[in-house]
């Protein structure tokens, strides 16, 4: 069998699905976060058959790290908008308790399913899901999140499942909507910046302007702020984006340390962590124990037979 993993970036879609879920427990409690995240589950490995899951989520001050770099990173960010009506009015405590009860939850469910959770204080989901990909060179990985700096992993063995638009994106997409290549995306959106994080970026840089005017970015070759800055200043009719990348190099180089993912920053504690769990990847499933809480947590009647049974078959894997 082809070994074939699914890594979700367990933060983004739990989010996503506490937004968007309207669903309420037997006893009136929202749980659209817990019900949204299981049946998107479901779905993932209905659909795309692993042999291994791997969720991983942001560990406690996971951002740290990055805001020691810039310290306005993901600053001023606007407080999650619920695209739902569920009938219940809470408090903004009321909700803060609820998304923490509901979260705290699923990882209770988690933990009874056939799968590998991932989470370490001080590093966020998106190193964790980097070195991952590493640990699994020579396997099939389908990263699974809404996060566009996740392209830079994409390379012949790895692609990406962007669950909103339900589209998958190769390294070819990439190629080819961007003119960019994923060993180069990473510093293209360097220089263009990223508003969700609270990343400044050159004036007028946008990723189709770069792609315009430094044509070598679609080349599998890695290509560094210096070999940038370099074809900047070899230039002799000096456009503003040129003068742009020559100015900022210092703000350029901080959004960089940021956003790769491609030599991730963190412990060798973390490193052997990650390695661990690829190599002792443990299949332990009580679905006795999932119906009971569901039971309790009170959504028995939604339909869980796809999720049993692929479990099911993911726990019978031989290693």
């Amino acid at each position: 069998m082809t070994e074939r993993s699914l890594i979700i970036d367990g933060t983004n879609i739990f989010y996503r699905a506490y937004v968007v879920n309207p669903s309420l427990s037997n006893s009136g409690l929202p749980v659209g976060g817990l019900v949204g995240f299981l049946k998107s589950l479901q779905k993932l490995i209905r659909e795309m058959k692993p042999t291994k899951v791997f969720v991983c989520w942001d560990g406690a001050g996971g951002s740290s790290r990055r805001r020691s770099v810039v310290s306005s990173y993901k600053e001023g960010r606007k407080a999650i908008r619920l695209n739902r009506s569920t009938g219940v009015s809470l408090s903004l405590e009321e909700e803060n308790q609820s998304k923490l009860r509901q979260i705290m939850r699923l990882f209770e469910y988690l933990d009874n399913l056939p799968l590998i959770q991932l989470m370490h204080d001080g590093v966020e989901a998106d190193d964790m899901i980097s070195i991952l990909c590493q640990e699994l060179r020579g396997e099939q990985k389908i990263i699974v999140s809404s996060d566009k700096d996740f392209y830079q992993l994409l390379d012949d063995e790895t692609i990406i499942y962007r669950p909103v638009q339900a589209v998958f994106k190769t390294k070819k997409d990439i190629v080819e909507e961007f003119q960019i290549h994923p060993n180069n995306f990473a510093l293209a959106r360097a220089v263009s910046g990223d508003k969700s994080d609270n990343l400044q970026g050159v004036k007028g840089a946008g990723l189709k302007t770069l792609a315009k005017r430094f044509p070598f970015l679609v080349e599998e070759k890695d290509y560094s702020l210096t070999d940038l800055v370099d074809a900047c200043e070899e230039t002799e009719n000096k456009l503003k984006i040129h003068e742009g990348i020559i100015d900022n190099y210092d703000k350029i180089l901080k959004n960089y340390k940021i956003m790769q993912l491609y030599v991730p920053s963190v412990s060798f504690q973390v490193r052997d962590i990650v390695k661990n769990a690829k190599e002792n990847y443990s299949r332990y499933y009580n679905k006795t124990e999932i119906v009971k809480m569901m039971f309790t947590d009170g959504f028995p009647q939604i339909s869980w037979t796809d999720l049993f049974a692929h479990s099911n078959r993911i726990a019978s894997i031989k290693d």
